[in-house]
């Protein structure tokens, strides 16, 4: 009795160990970046542009807009895709093409972020010479495509089929019954894998070197260079410079928690929608 005890409590401090030692890590970075980063937060850093060396104060409002503007344009391409292609995965689940559509989310999903850049640079940049926010946004939309189809095709495998037979046999047409019963019911389970795909592109910088590029200016043209927090870290924790390296860190404070936002939003979708099902 008492050695299967000592190996229970043994075990238990194991998991409680290993458990620390993964939280570690990130309690190490929050705790870095607000110690260089929170002093130099205020409403200038998010409201002004970039200014000058040698002049004091400066902001990166031209990253938090460009940002926005990228993240909208991602939006606006990868969700209604992504929303069909996972649909129809679910809804035909052993057909050849359903397989063989699966197979190319998977290596989507799995393919360097550096890789999808090169490619949209190919593909946007250098026909029409110019770096742009609609590249950009799409190269980011391409990243955000895998995790929005496999999250989608994951929640309507989930609904019970009661629902979809139910509506069926009251008369309810096929496309109705996707429309206004199924998706409704899967929604938060969507929605909480649109958060993510966002929380997984939003700190991406190197796809962004290939197509947004960056710009020092506050620009809405989707057709021109466009600035963006993670290109903003890059560049400025590169330079030579003490203020555009506090501005760096600033600005990945700001990232940071952000994602935070992002995934701790994802999570209590999540939990809700595991409730309500």
């Amino acid at each position: 009795m008492l050695y299967r005890q000592f190996k229970n409590k043994l075990f238990f401090w194991t998991v409680c160990l290993f458990s620390f030692l993964a939280v570690l890590p990130l309690v190490l970075i929050l705790g870095y970046l607000l110690w260089q980063g929170v002093s130099a937060l205020n409403w200038q850093f998010f409201t002004r542009l970039p200014q000058p060396l040698g002049e004091a104060g400066g902001g990166i409002a031209n990253a938090i807009i460009g940002t926005g503007v990228l993240l909208s344009i991602a939006f606006a391409l990868a969700v209604p895709w992504g929303l069909l292609a996972g649909i129809y995965l679910a809804e035909n689940r052993r057909t050849g093409l359903a397989d063989f559509a699966r197979w190319c989310v998977e290596i989507l999903q799995g393919m360097p972020s550096v890789v999808l850049g090169v490619v949209l640079y190919a593909w946007l940049v250098r026909p029409f010479r110019s770096f742009s926010a609609l590249s950009g946004g799409a190269a980011l939309g391409l990243m955000m495509l895998p995790v929005i189809v496999r999250t989608t095709e994951e929640t309507f495998k989930m609904i019970p089929p009661a629902l979809k037979e139910a509506a069926l046999a009251l008369g309810v047409p096929y496309y109705r019954t996707i429309l206004r019963v199924l998706l409704p019911a899967g929604l938060s389970g969507i929605i909480n894998g649109v958060l993510l795909s966002l929380a997984r592109v939003v700190g991406e910088t190197a796809p962004l070197l290939f197509t947004a590029f960056g710009s020092p200016f506050l620009s809405v043209n989707l057709f021109q260079p466009i600035e963006s927090i993670p290109h903003l870290i890059f560049y400025y924790a590169a330079s030579p410079y003490a203020q555009w390296h506090q501005l760096a860190w600033c600005a990945s404070l700001v990232l940071v928690l952000g994602v935070l936002v992002l995934n701790l939003s994802a999570k209590l979708l999540s939990r809700r929608w595991r409730v309500r099902f």
